[in-house]
This record gives C-alpha cells, structure tokens and sequence, in this order.
C-alpha cells in the first residue's frame, strides 16, 4: 500500500517565509515528517513521494494549486493521502483541509491530516476528513505521527475507527450506534450519583464551552470621551506595509490617523472572506473614520484616538484573536481612551 505526503515549505525542508510562494511540486521521497511517519509504519505501506507547496501559493492560487496537486496524487498511485500535521498554522491547515476534501471528492481517496483545536482548518474539514489531535506547535511532532499512522493503516486496512477519545482524532459531528449493557436512564443516574459525589464521570453528550465576556460599563458622558477606531475588516494601507494576511491573520497593524478626515484614498482591504468592491472604492464603508469625525464636529464624541486598529477576521483563530483584543486593549486602556468602535464585515 502506498501513501502520498503533503507538507508546506518549510516542512519541505525549502524554507520559511521566503519561500511560502513557491508552486507545487512532487519529490519520489519522504521528506521532512513524512520520513518519521514512514518508519511508524512497520513496513505495512510505503511513502510514495512527497509533494512540496508553499502556504501564500496554495491559499491565493487555489484552483491552480489543488489542479496540480490532484494530477500528482492521481500519478503517484497512491492508495491514501497524508497532510501535515499544520499544527496551528492557519495557512498550512487550510491548505490541508482544503486539498484532504478536493482528493476524497474528486479521486475518492482517503485522507488523514493533523491539526490543533483552533487551527481554523479545522472547521473546514472535520466533518469531511479525519483529523489528528495535535498540539499547538511542531514541538508536538513525536507525539502527532504515531496517532496519524494509526489511523492511516485503519483506513488503508478498512478497519472501523475507534470512538474519537481512543483513536485520537476529533469528532465528526455523527451520531453512531452503540451497544451497551445499561440502559439510557440508569446510564444517567449513575452519572448524576458521580457528579453530586465529586467523581469524576465522562458525559455521553459533550457541549461545546464559550466564554463569558461581561460588558463594560457604559461611557458617562461621550461628548468628552475619546474613541478609537477598530476593525477586522482587513482596511490598510496601500501596500499593506506591514503584510496583514488576507486570512488567518497572525498580526495586526495600528496607522495614525490624526489630522485625517476620511480613509477613502489612501486604504483598501486585504481581507479574503468577502467582496472588496465597496470597501476599495470607500474603505470607510468598513472603518468609518469619516462619520467619526462628523461626530466629533457636532460635539457627539469628544475625540479620535490618534491610531486606528486592523487585522483581518477570516479564518483567524480563537487563540490569536484573544491576543490581538489583549494587545490592542493594553495599548488603548494606557492611553486613555474610552471607548471603541469595532467594525466587522
């Protein structure tokens, strides 16, 4: 049996950065992970080559990139494709994801990839495609590719997945039988008894856990507050001179803004989750510096804090957006502003 291996450039063993723009291309070798993933296979299946694509190539020349990385799959006769693991690289996991789905659809293949909870891959393809759980970074590696071997030879096998907590992979979403030697209500009496006694338990029906943000008392009396701009609409500079990512955005950028009367000109959007027509005629159709400073003439506001804030929200993760709303908040609370407008798409 045979299996075919997707990394990025830098897992290629290309390079970092620099290289996130280089085209597919397909190597008759393991290469980078695929070499330890290789030896976890006790000899039962075979690395078939690897195929090398850059992160920026694969998400801003898709069709092109899943046309070539399809044909090289198809060529290499291989009976199961691996990706990654990404980790929580939000380009890399989209790649993943999004090549796992197109060669299960289109070549009616299996596929295993590996990725962090809050890679934001990983709500494209969950549902569609086994995924590995990982841990945030390729310090996991030791740990992620004896588990995706495992599934791997399952599925080359065509043996039945253990339940998601066994196998180590996340859950699809589906509802399976399952035989059981207790009934439903004495299943759930028993975990109740657990529960009241400090036992510890394993629910049948896990439910998701959100945060609980509570708001911020309100401003007393705007027309002395001063306000600052926000946003996820993806609004920058011509240039994007400090290189936003269009999705799964790992920075945010601040510009000043003082003395500005509006963005129109100067801005468009990088953001890759909607139509930029508008927001590129008018960026402040998404960050309305103009209408601020409207209200700041009529006395509404009392001020505009002198930056303006930006990232992108497509595809960017739980974990980053935290850090961007604590780096931005930290700057904005020292310098005294009251209050924030934040814009979205």
């Amino acid at each position: 049996m045979k299996i075919i291996y997707y990394v990025n450039q830098f897992f290629g063993q290309i390079g970092g950065e620099d290289q996130a723009g280089i085209a597919p291309q397909f190597t008759e070798k393991a290469v980078g992970p695929a070499m330890g993933f290789e030896g976890l296979l006790k000899g039962e299946a075979q690395i078939a080559g690897t195929i090398i694509c850059g992160d920026n190539y694969f998400n801003e020349n898709k069709d092109e990139a899943l046309e070539a990385i399809l044909k090289m799959v198809k060529d290499s006769g291989a009976d199961l494709l691996v990706a990654g693991p990404a980790f929580n690289a939000g380009r890399y996991g989209m790649a993943c994801a999004e090549l796992c789905k197109a060669v299960q659809e289109e070549l009616a293949l299996p596929c295993i990839t590996g990725m962090y909870e809050e890679n934001p891959g990983l709500s494209e393809c969950r549902s569609e495609v086994i995924v590995a759980k990982t841990g945030n970074s390729a310090a996991d590696m030791r740990k992620a590719l004896p588990v995706m071997a495992n599934l791997a030879l399952k599925l080359l096998k065509k043996e039945n997945l253990a339940l998601p907590e066994v196998d180590g992979y996340f859950a699809q979403g589906r509802r399976l039988t399952v035989f059981s030697d207790k009934r439903g209500s004495q299943r759930a009496v028993e975990m109740l008894l657990r529960r009241l006694g400090n036992e510890d338990f394993v629910t049948e029906l896990p439910m998701p856990v959100f945060d609980q943000v509570a708001p911020a008392a309100a401003i007393a009396d705007l027309s002395k507050a001063t306000i600052a701009l926000v946003t996820s609409g993806g609004i920058v500079p011509h240039g994007n001179p400090d290189h936003i990512q269009s999705a799964s955005a790992q920075k945010w950028g601040k510009y000043d803004v003082s003395g500005i009367d509006a963005l129109k000109d100067d801005y468009f959007t990088v953001h890759g989750g909607y139509d930029p027509v508008y927001a590129n005629e008018q960026a402040d159709r998404v960050a309305p510096l103009d209408i601020l400073n409207e209200l700041k003439r009529e006395g509404v506001i009392g001020d505009i804090y002198t930056y303006f804030y930006t990232t992108t929200g497509t595809g960017t993760s739980v974990a980053n957006s935290v850090t961007f709303g604590s780096e931005i908040g930290k700057e904005l609370k020292e310098a005294g502003v009251d209050g924030v407008l934040l814009t979205s798409t």
